[in-house]
């Protein structure tokens, strides 16, 4: 058995915890030791969650820790990075309602939340983090430290790159690229393909 460490402890890491706890493998494969946080007062207030164990960067994993993040934005990367130079190990966690469809490649440290699908011969790289609701469809190609929100519908054969975040309701229309370090705004339509360092919104979306 496991140890699972998530690394922050907000508002999204309590979600975090809630969502490993209907995840497969819970109770079988790994439990929830606790979270670390830069703040190890986080928790004051709340009840019911595992303790603080000390912070991102004070904290040394242990043989049987392995890690799931619920960090955001330009941070996570360099704090996942700092994390894998100390040998910690990360894992996927996906929801016990989350579809996944046939030949799906998942790399590692991705996390898959509740009534998420993800279609037939789609290819997931690594440490995404793809919310409730959201579909990825057949043949996209995800790649490495995006955040996909809830309720995102990407359209088979789309491809995103790296380091993307696409918000709460988003559709990405057939065979769009979303490049690196791109952002696409709430409700928006995507029907072309985003440039890098870029932002996009409304309905064709558009850049601003």
């Amino acid at each position: 058995m496991k140890d699972l460490v998530i690394i922050g402890a907000g508002g999204m890491g309590r979600t975090m915890y809630d969502i490993a706890k209907e995840s497969i493998g819970y109770g079988t494969e790994f439990s929830i030791k606790g979270f670390i946080d830069d703040n190890v007062n986080a928790l004051d207030g709340f009840s019911g969650y595992p303790p603080v164990l000390d912070t991102i960067s004070g904290y040394t994993p242990e043989e049987d820790d392995v890690f799931t993040f619920s960090i955001g934005g330009e941070s996570r990367r360099k704090c996942i990075e700092n994390m894998l130079l100390r040998d910690a190990k990360f894992i996927n966690l996906i929801h016990s309602t989350a579809r996944i469809g046939s030949n799906v490649k998942l790399g590692i440290g991705n996390i898959i939340a509740a009534f998420t699908s993800l279609g037939a011969d789609c290819r997931i790289g690594d440490y995404n983090m793809i919310q409730s609701y959201s579909v990825i469809g057949h043949d996209a190609e995800i790649g490495d430290f995006n955040r996909i929100d809830t309720h995102v519908t990407c359209v088979g054969g789309i491809k995103v790159a790296n380091e993307t975040t696409i918000h709460t309701g988003a559709v990405i229309n057939h065979k769009v690229k979303v490049n690196d370090h791109a952002k696409v705004g709430a409700l928006s339509f995507v029907i072309r393909s985003v440039k890098e360092n870029t932002t996009v919104l409304g309905n064709p979306a558009k850049r601003i």
